[in-house]
């Protein structure tokens, strides 16, 4: 019963430093191999391998068992090439030693990838990867950067935006200060991460699809899009022309004084995208769902609420004058509270249209938002 103890080395650096054919087999040959691939390249990794190799093959014999040493070596550049030369050799040592197991010594993730070929020839009972002690951090940071520079979806990921950082980080350095350089940068490697985080590469992605097959199946929703997004700009522009006339005032206050003058604008918006959805849902002549029906009722409830609490901290600050009603001035609490009660009825007007109008229960609902969280998940 004789082991082969069989040190692999898949980028042939052993047989082109030391001219020898290849395998070398039997102690012997093995040791002299050691001196020779040693004085061509010291600091070659696969002398510690061949030196391995020795040292599994003694211990072996120490224990009373049959051992050999061998070493098989690339003799072609091209990785197929490379794999069937070790296939042949290996081939050699089968009908020279028959042996009953072999013991793999590598001292590389790529010679690993040779072991799938030893296994058809023979049993393998272990695998012995030998490491510079040195090294051994070094080299598998070099591994783990070389299996995250092959994945492509990782290099698009991450790599691109470092380097679009650092492309960018001089000119900004160059024409404004180095803080603002510096949080220009950190803004956009954040805008990278949530952009890819959030998953709306996929949503961009397929969005000229969408649009695509709007525009070929004639759907009102196309127009109303369209429009809701123009409205938003007019919110966003009249937002942002109000809180400019504070320029004294808190950030806060600014940001209370452009809810509430886009608000409206932004709900109206909403409420045109909402509205051509209804519209195509009726056209197709398959009922109105649920959803769809409702979804106009809680934009306006949300916008309500959500003016109401803006123009109340404005009143706070004396930004806006008291309300008054039929003589009587109106506080700002009770001014909020009426914006509440007035979102939360809407709200419920919605509801209950939905309820009565719409094709779904509310059950229906309710499943069809469970399956699609379930095949999101499977995803």
């Amino acid at each position: 019963m004789t082991t082969l103890v069989i040190c692999v080395d898949r980028s042939g650096t052993i047989g082109r430093a030391t001219n020898v054919p290849m395998p070398v087999a039997g102690w012997e040959a093995v040791r002299s191999l050691v001196t020779d691939a040693g004085v061509a390249d010291p600091e070659d990794a696969s002398v510690n391998c061949l030196l391995e190799a020795l040292r599994v093959a003694r211990d072996l014999r120490d224990e009373r068992e049959e051992a050999v040493v061998a070493v098989v070596s690339a003799e072609s550049e091209s990785p197929v090439g490379a794999d069937r030369s070790i296939a042949a050799q290996l081939d050699d040592l089968v009908d020279r030693y028959d042996p009953s197991a072999a013991i793999v010594v590598v001292d590389s993730a790529e010679d690993e990838r040779v072991l799938p070929i030893v296994e058809s020839r023979m049993p393998v009972d272990g695998v012995d990867r030998v490491v510079v002690r040195q090294a051994h951090d070094l080299e598998s940071t070099y591994y783990l950067l070389k299996q995250f520079l092959a994945d492509e979806q990782l290099r698009s990921t991450v790599l691109v935006p470092i380097g679009i950082a650092l492309l960018l980080l001089p000119v900004l350095f160059i024409q404004f200060s180095a803080a603002a350089a510096v949080a220009g940068v950190a803004g956009l490697l954040g805008a990278a991460l949530l952009y890819k985080g959030l998953g709306i590469d996929r949503l961009v992605a397929g969005m000229p699809e969408r649009v695509r097959e709007a525009l070929y199946a004639g759907q009102v929703s196309v127009v109303t899009y369209v429009v809701a997004g123009g409205l938003s700009l007019v919110g966003g522009f009249f937002g942002v022309l109000a809180a400019t006339d504070l320029e004294d005032a808190l950030l806060t206050v600014q940001a209370m004084e452009f809810t509430y003058e886009a608000v409206p604008w932004l709900a109206i918006a909403g409420v045109t995208a909402a509205v051509g959805r209804l519209l195509d849902e009726l056209i197709r002549d398959e009922g109105i769902r649920t959803p769809y029906l409702n979804l106009p009722f809680v934009i306006v409830a949300v916008a309500l609420v959500v003016r109401g609490f803006a123009g109340y901290f404005l009143e706070q600050e004396a930004l806006r004058p008291p309300t008054v009603v039929a003589g009587f001035a109106v506080t700002p609490a009770q001014r909020l509270a009426a914006f509440i009660v007035a979102g939360v009825v809407v709200s419920l007007v919605g509801v209950k249209l939905a309820s009565d109008v719409g094709s779904e229960t509310l059950e229906e609902v309710i499943e069809t938002d469970a399956d699609a969280d379930r095949g999101t998940e499977g995803e």
